[in-house]
Formats: structure tokens, C-alpha cells, sequence
């Protein structure tokens, strides 16, 4: 039986709790070591100072958005990939998945170029300081030209993962992440870089990663081909890829218009609010790609159970996917919360102030982490099934529809707390009204099963 054959039965035949396992705990691992290397970034930059460490919080959120870029064709492509490979579709599926890596990576080089013009005022948008800027410029140029590796990496990461593969996808972030943990203190403080090396060892885990990825393609393991000739713009292949990739970047986007909303709400409050938020957000983000890397698993699952008609193997998926990554948020916002201080000592290089600020929004954070992986289950589900508009409309609660209103009024009426704790309140708002899509979309699966059965 081949590589690509093996792959398949893992995903539409094995059994349930396996193919989950196989699937979402190496890109889960895969994942969390990518967080951890953000936050030992974060850890040895916090040495230099709370300017540099604002600096470089003040330049995530660009660099955000450029990998959306790789999401939008990657998570888009995937969903569609995984219901072609249900159907039995692999000549139309070779083509999506080229069509995606080559349109990421000619709109990535557009995007990063017109960045690099635009550097300065960009970052003065997303809240630097005079006494951040310098710090940010620096750090912010290198980091943004090697996105463009980033974009490739991410791309590939959901198509590959749209496939069963997810060892490739494990080796290729746990390669980028061990040489990143081990530049940082080399480039840093042994050659004296300061922020620059820790935007240079980013840069070589990136391109590390790429090389993975281009070893998988090259030695056609995939079971997609990978080539100028399945290169095919076609209205039809991109308004499948963008329905689901456009709600992927939105959801993006406004993950980083979080960060800087964030960033410019604490502006007036100084370096130290600004340091300690771009901490917890990091921290956090550890959890959430967590979720997001086990929920790829299930996310190939699920389109490929739907598309082959499957129906019990899709409900006994969600349902596994919602006990497996509700008990892990449970677990670990309950140690975020306890342990809020003894982390942000961490990232605070003996600075009081950004451990007190930093230790109540992490504490905040944590609580209400326990639902992240409830929303997160359903927000994959409607893109795995396809369905844009209800998985934009989820997916955009969060840090959007329910977190934006929140982050621009509660300052203005509750100070310095309203910055720490608008992202908790928001998360509980989104909690429930995802109760009330997945009630929505078990009925509608319902009577599509109804409908089968006829």
C-alpha cells in the first residue's frame, strides 16, 4: 500500500479516536514548540530592555497579517482539498493545492514589498512610541523580508495537513523552532545584535522550515503533484479556495487589528502596558495554537467524512473534538490563572510594573481560555463542511465582532482594566453565541442526513 493510500485510510477509515490522534497531535506538537520559540523570542529581547521587547511586540501583529496571506490560500485550499480526496477527485485536487502555493506566494512578495515601503508610518499605526520606533524599525524590516518563507510554511502546512501528513508538518515547525531557541542567545547577546539577531534567527528557522517542506514535494510523498502545469488561476478553483480562505484571513486580520488596538489603547499608559500585553499575548497564543494545530486533525476529518457522505463518522468527530480540546483549554487556563505571576516574571527582567499589569490580564486570560476550545471546535467545523458565511460570522466573534466594540469603549470608562479584560469578556460573549450555531448546524446536518436516506 502506498505513502498517499495510507494516508487516506487514516482519514476516512480508521478508527475515530486513532485518526484524530495521528492526525492533530503532531501538528499540536508542531505547533506548540512554533509558540514556544515567539515566546523564548520574547524571553532573551526582554533582556535588552522593555523598549525592545515593546518593539517587538509592536511589530507581531504585522507580521500576522502577512502569514494570513498564507492561511487565506492554505486553510482554503485544505478544506477544499480534503473534500476532493473524499470524492476521489486527485486531478482537480492537484491543481488546487498548486494554484494555492503559487498564488500565496506571488501576492505574499506584493504585500511584503509594499510593507518594507511603508515601514515607518505602518508601525506608528499599530502603536510604537518615539522611544519604541527605532527599536521596531530594525527588528521590523528583517522580520517582514523573511515572511516571505513564513507564507510558503504555512501555505504548505495546511495543504499537507489536508492529507494526513501531519509528521511533515510536525518535523518542519519543530526544525525552525530548535535552531530559532538556539540563534537567539547566539545572535542576540554572543555577536551583539540586539533585536536584529533576534529578527535573523526568525529569518533561518523560516527558511529551515521551507526546506522541509520543499524536501516533502520534491520526493513526491505528497499525494497532490506540485508543478507549473497544475498551476490554474481559474475562476472556479479560486472562488472555492477563497470562500473558506477569505473568512481564514479575516479571522487573522483581526487578530492582529486586536494586538494593535491593544497596543494604541495602551499607548497613554507607557512602554510598560504595551511590554506587558505583547507578554500575554504571547503566552496565550501559546494555548490557542495548541487548539488550532490538534483542530487541523479533525478539520481534515470532517471535510473528508462529509464529502464522502459520512455522517455518523462527521457527528462522532465533532463530538471527540469538542471533549479532547475543551479539557485541555479547561486544564490550562486554570494554570495560566494560578500561576499568572511566577510567568510574567518570566518576561519581565525585574520590572514590577509589567509583572503586576501583565500577571491580572494573564489571570483574566486564562479563565476565560476554558472556552476557547468549544468556539474554536464549531468555527473549524463550518469550514471543513465548507459552509464561509456562518465560519467568517464565527470566527470573527471573537477578536472582532465581540472584542472590538469592547477594546475601543471600555477604556475610556474603566481605565487601565478596560485594556486587561476586554479579551476575557469578549470570549465569553463568543462562547455563547457559538452555542447557538452549533445548535444550528446539527440541525441542518440532520436533515441532510434525512434528506440521504430518502
Amino acid at each position: 500500500m502506498s505513502n498517499s493510500t495510507n494516508k487516506l485510510e487514516l482519514l476516512g477509515r480508521a478508527p475515530l479516536a486513532k485518526a484524530l490522534m495521528a492526525l492533530g497531535i503532531p501538528i499540536m506538537i508542531g505547533m506548540l514548540i512554533n509558540a514556544l520559540y515567539n515566546l523564548v523570542d520574547a524571553y532573551f529581547v526582554s533582556g535588552l530592555g522593555e523598549r525592545q521587547l515593546a518593539a517587538v511586540s509592536v511589530v507581531f501583529p504585522l507580521g500576522q497579517v502577512i502569514v494570513g496571506l498564507g492561511l487565506m490560500f492554505g486553510n482554503g485550499a485544505a478544506s477544499f482539498l480534503s473534500r476532493l480526496l473524499g470524492r476521489g477527485e486527485r486531478d482537480v485536487a492537484n491543481q488546487v493545492a498548486s494554484t494555492a502555493v503559487g498564488s500565496s506566494l506571488l501576492l505574499g512578495a506584493v504585500v511584503i514589498g509594499c510593507v518594507l515601503v511603508f515601514m515607518k508610518p505602518v508601525l506608528l499605526a499599530l502603536g510604537a512610541t518615539a522611544t519604541i520606533l527605532p527599536h521596531a524599525l530594525v527588528y521590523g524590516r528583517i522580520y517582514v523580508l523573511s515572511c516571505i518563507f513564513n507564507v510558503f510554511n504555512v501555505t504548505m502546512n495546511n495543504i499537507v495537513s489536508s492529507e494526513g501528513a501531519a509528521k511533515t508538518t510536525m518535523c518542519a515547525m519543530m526544525l525552525g523552532a530548535v535552531l530559532n531557541i538556539g540563534l537567539d542567545p547566539l545572535l542576540i547577546y554572543g555577536l551583539e545584535l540586539g533585536v536584529a539577531g533576534a529578527a535573523l534567527a526568525t529569518a533561518v528557522s523560516q527558511l529551515a522550515s521551507t526546506v522541509i517542506y520543499l524536501w516533502y514535494v520534491l520526493s513526491r510523498k505528497s499525494a497532490f503533484r506540485f508543478s507549473l502545469r497544475y498551476f490554474a488561476p481559474r475562476r472556479q478553483i479560486l472562488a472555492e479556495i477563497l470562500k473558506i480562505g477569505v473568512p481564514t484571513l479575516v479571522f487573522q486580520l483581526l487578530t492582529s487589528l486586536s494586538i494593535a488596538l491593544i497596543n494604541r489603547a495602551a499607548n497613554p499608559y507607557g512602554d510598560a502596558l504595551i511590554a506587558s500585553m505583547g507578554a500575554v499575548t504571547r503566552i496565550t497564543a501559546m494555548g490557542t495554537l495548541v487548539v488550532f494545530g490538534f483542530l487541523k486533525g479533525f478539520q481534515a476529518v470532517a471535510g473528508f467524512s462529509y464529502g464522502a457522505k459520512n455522517f455518523s463518522r462527521l457527528r462522532e468527530a465533532i463530538f471527540c473534538a469538542c471533549r479532547w480540546s475543551s479539557a485541555f483549554c479547561v486544564l490550562t487556563g486554570l494554570l495560566a490563572a494560578m500561576l499568572s505571576t511566577p510567568i510574567m516574571t518570566l518576561f519581565a527582567n525585574g520590572q514590577e510594573e509589567i509583572v503586576r499589569l501583565g500577571a491580572k490580564a494573564l489571570a483574566a486570560n486564562g479563565l476565560s481560555f476554558m472556552l476557547f476550545g468549544f468556539h474554536t471546535v464549531y468555527a473549524s467545523l463550518f469550514l471543513a463542511l465548507g459552509k464561509g458565511r456562518a465560519g467568517l460570522f464565527l470566527g470573527a466573534c471573537r477578536q472582532g465582532i465581540c472584542f472590538l466594540p469592547l477594546i475601543l469603549s471600555l477604556p475610556m470608562v474603566w481605565g487601565v482594566n478596560g485594556i486587561l479584560y476586554a479579551q476575557p469578556l469578549a470570549d465569553v460573549l463568543t462562547a455563547m453565541i457559538t452555542a447557538l450555531m452549533a445548535f444550528r448546524v446539527h440541525r441542518e446536518l440532520n436533515m441532510e442526513v434525512e434528506a440521504l436516506s430518502v
